[in-house]
């Protein structure tokens, strides 16, 4: 049984480490190719860290595989903001990885520390487990809101293989504990990602340029069929009518409202307009117009906070961070920069 768990996680490793090249080398925007070799490397640390038959590493190549080994989580959580478009939370950031981290301390130098060791185990797998079903989240609830197709089909394997696979991984070591797990558990184990590595290795390879390539530049609309010309003087009647004022606008009821296929709405705002996301479409409406609501004298006592419910936000979260990741600014820096240059006032 150990034979054969050593060989799958060699299998593993070897896949792992292919994809990882291959991604670097690819069409990817530099923080997905980043964020995608730390995960992959993770994993490998991770099959390195709970193999029953590996050597013995030195001190100092024991800590840094323990620690790529435990990041493993947040590098997924990661992945996920950096794959489907979506900024993380650098406090999130920073605090998941303070707390994972020190938990890795605690547990490579617990002859130390001992009364803090199951303590430290609890946070880390608590975190960690925080996480992964944070990445779930994100890649089931804005799936509907994703226009890039292959990136779409890719959404339901990295829910169903990806972070499933992490739970139970993370499950098991909770159950058992990290190291003390039996050898049929970690040869499933070994079994398992080395199937999920082959299903969203060649998920990713085929898909790419769509899935990894970054954001398209718009068409030149000579290229456009007569259909999509149609479409699109659809599409821009409805925006001229303000239609991105709706609250809980979503593709589908646009694709309702202007009595189109949904997959053909999605086809020309992704292929045509150079958008990945339907509400990044919304968004360079909607901030365009925030900005000139903020920077105009007769409306400078407008509270930021209608200003978002006034172009369809339902609160004023997400129209901050929208705002932020358009202009660089908060609505409010926005709004004082504004008036502090007189050519602006």
């Amino acid at each position: 049984m150990e034979s054969l768990d050593t060989a799958l996680r060699l299998i593993a490793i070897g896949q792992l480490a292919l994809i990882a090249l291959v991604v670097w080398r690819s069409a990817a925007s530099p923080p997905l190719r980043r964020i995608t070799a730390l995960l992959l490397v993770s994993v490998i640390g991770y099959l390195i860290n709970s193999g029953p038959v590996f050597p013995e590493l030195p001190p100092p190549m024991r800590l840094v595989v323990v620690l790529a080994s435990n990041l493993a989580a947040l590098f997924l959580w990661l992945f996920a903001h950096a794959m489907f478009d979506r900024a993380p939370d650098r406090r999130v950031t920073l605090g998941a990885t303070v707390l994972i981290v020190g938990s890795v301390f605690v547990f490579v130098f617990r002859r130390w520390t001992g009364p803090l060791l199951s303590l430290a185990d609890i946070v880390g797998h608590t975190v960690s487990a925080l996480l992964a079903i944070h990445a779930v989240v994100i890649a089931v609830t804005e799936r509907d809101d994703d226009l890039v197709e292959a990136r779409r089909r890719f959404r339901l394997a990295f829910v169903l293989v990806v972070a499933g696979l992490a739970m139970v991984v993370l499950a098991s070591e909770a159950w058992f504990g990290f190291g003390y797990e039996p050898v049929w558990m970690l040869t499933a184990q070994s079994l398992l990602i080395a199937i999920a590595v082959m299903v969203i290795g060649t998920a990713m390879l085929e898909a790419d340029p769509a899935l990894l390539a970054p954001p398209r530049v718009p068409a030149p609309t000579d290229d456009w069929s007569p259909a999509e010309r149609v479409l699109a003087g659809k599409l821009d009647a409805a925006m001229a009518e303000r239609i991105w004022l709706e609250p809980g606008l979503t593709i589908g009821l646009l694709a309702a409202k202007l009595d189109v296929p949904e997959h053909r709405l999605r086809a020309l705002i992704n292929r045509r307009l150079g958008h990945r996301n339907f509400s990044a479409f919304l968004n360079a409406h909607r901030i365009a117009e925030a900005k000139a609501v903020l920077a105009d004298p007769a409306r400078v006592d407008l509270p930021v906070l209608t200003i978002a419910m006034d172009l369809g936000y339902g609160s004023l979260a997400p129209f901050n961070r929208a705002f932020r990741e358009s202009v660089g600014q908060t609505p409010t820096e926005f709004r004082r920069a504004a008036f502090a240059d007189p050519e602006k006032a």
